[in-house]
């Protein structure tokens, strides 16, 4: 059979190529002469580290993206066919797989990078050539990453000297989003359309309503930062944001 003319390496439809549907564990039968078979393992994120995924299907990003736009429907990118139907884009996905998941992902539409391996075949011909260099695998290096990226950020007060413990904040720095406004040197979800309603209310309310306004937590909207889609639907700007993490683990 031909294969299809689309732009992706998967088939869906029965063509010559890498098969959408896989094979789960168990006893099956192939016909050799139609079908090479190949074992690889399931996706495993080890307890306090987390994996980052990079779709090979789907449909481009746009211009300036720098990930993909997630749907709650995607789940955790194991069903293949939905990920395609639903317009999932190629790249790096904005959710990552928390700690302790076990999941089929299918090795050829998706990479998964974790700290111990890579999960997956890579498509591209660099990364291919890459593999080959470094004897058939790659690692979290290759995609430019540090090992503490792949871990859980705990944010936890810390010991000091003669015994003190001193309390710890995150500045979280936004990579993509809209533009901050000219003059504007961080971010706040929603602007500052509560300090202005305070401003203009008929009783005027002291400093420390202004300072606790400005300053209180909008973790619940985004979940301490996990939930990056939602944290870009709600308007996100690429830039340092003014909203204090909790102390909470997060992702």
């Amino acid at each position: 059979m031909e294969r299809s003319s689309r732009d992706n390496p998967i088939e869906f439809r029965g063509e010559a190529g890498y098969q959408a549907e896989m094979l789960m564990p168990g006893l099956r039968f192939k016909f050799y002469l139609l079908y090479a078979v190949s074992k690889h393992p399931w996706v495993q994120v080890p307890a306090g580290q987390i994996g980052v995924v990079i779709a090979q299907v789907g449909q481009p990003l746009p211009i300036g993206a720098k990930s993909a736009v997630f749907q709650p429907v995607f789940g955790n990118f194991t069903d293949l066919r939905t990920f395609v139907d639903k317009g999932g884009q190629k790249g790096v996905q904005r959710p990552v797989l928390p700690p302790g998941t076990l999941a089929p992902i299918h090795p050829v539409a998706f990479l998964v990078i974790t700290k111990p391996q890579v999960f997956g075949l890579p498509v591209s011909y660099e990364l291919r050539k890459l593999a080959d260099q470094r004897g058939g695998s790659l690692s979290f290096a290759a995609f430019g990453l540090e090992e503490k990226q792949l871990e859980v950020t705990r944010i936890s007060p810390r010991p000091w000297e003669a015994g003190r413990v001193v309390d710890m904040v995150g500045i979280v720095t936004a990579l993509e989003g809209l533009p901050l406004p000219a003059g504007d040197i961080a971010s706040r979800l929603g602007g500052y359309t509560d300090i202005d309603r305070l401003e203009a209310s008929a009783d005027q309310p002291g400093d420390g309503a202004f300072i606790e306004t400005i300053l209180g937590s909008q973790n619940d909207k985004h979940n301490g930062y996990q939930d990056f889609q939602k944290f870009l639907d709600l308007g996100a700007r690429s830039a340092c944001n003014m909203i204090p993490c909790s102390t909470a683990p997060t992702t």
